[in-house]
């Protein structure tokens, strides 16, 4: 895990089957960022490698503050 460009990429364990690998992005960073999972809503990029997620209740600097490390 780590910044690129003006992203973040993640890596997960999860296949990318059957929404999969996005219950377990959704489940990764709630954890990581200290919210509950109903918090992290994806937005855009269902389907794709490419997401766009939403946390509610946290901003971007506190986002990047507590996943600094996480990688």
């Amino acid at each position: 895990m780590g910044e690129y460009g003006e992203a973040l990429r993640v890596r997960l364990a999860a296949p990318p089957v059957d929404g999969e690998a996005n219950a377990e992005l959704v489940k990764c960073l709630a954890k990581w960022l200290g919210v509950p999972r109903r918090a992290v809503r994806l937005v855009a990029g269902e389907t794709g490698r490419n997401k766009v997620v939403e946390v509610e209740g946290i901003d971007a600097a506190t986002v990047l503050s507590a996943l600094d490390g996480q990688g």
